[in-house]
């Protein structure tokens, strides 16, 4: 990755702050090549963000970056983990996480996760629970997902009762991103 390597969207349009943008990606590509492990890793390239300006960087391209990011991130953390504690050791500390989540996903649908606190926004339960659906199958039948489609899932907006939480929400697909991309 280099400075300038995405394209801007016209100067009417908003994208990601090329200089934040380039700076983050300078930081991780001098952590990745010789920095020491553990500097920076992939729950901080899932958890970067970058400020929106007119003329930025296509947000869509610098995202897609990302997630290549932070598979190679991950796929380093793997590794080291794998030649320290052997590949056994590996699978049971994914086995120990997605078991964790697993313990969520048991529970009925609209019960998942508590409701907004007061009067904040949440997600709509159904589309929270639907995600849910397809954990539930790729951990029982090995239904195919993949931890990009984990990452997009999108829930509309609702307030009260028939909403989870965002917070709790977030934390779990953020889990499950990580056990998913343990694994791919």
């Amino acid at each position: 990755m280099s400075d300038g390597m995405f394209r801007t969207v016209s100067g009417l349009r908003s994208g990601y702050d090329p200089d934040e943008v380039d700076d983050f990606f300078g930081h991780a590509r001098t952590v990745y090549e010789a920095g020491p492990a553990g500097a920076l890793a992939a729950k901080d390239v899932r958890g970067v963000s970058f400020d929106m300006v007119r003329g930025g960087y296509v947000t869509a391209a610098v995202d897609a970056a990302l997630d290549r990011l932070e598979q190679a991130f991950v796929a380093r953390q793997r590794a080291e983990f794998v030649a320290e504690n052997g590949q056994q050791a590996w699978m049971d500390r994914l086995g120990e996480q997605a078991r964790t989540l697993y313990g969520r996903l048991g529970r009925p649908d609209g019960d998942r996760f508590a409701p907004p606190v007061g009067r904040a926004q949440g997600y709509e339960a159904s589309d929270v629970d639907a995600i849910c659906h397809r954990l539930v199958a790729f951990f029982d039948q090995g239904a195919p997902l993949t931890s990009g489609e984990v990452r997009s899932a999108t829930f509309r907006a609702r307030r009260g009762k028939d909403a989870y939480g965002e917070p709790a929400v977030d934390a779990f697909m953020a889990r499950a991103v990580e056990v998913l991309l343990g694994v791919e």
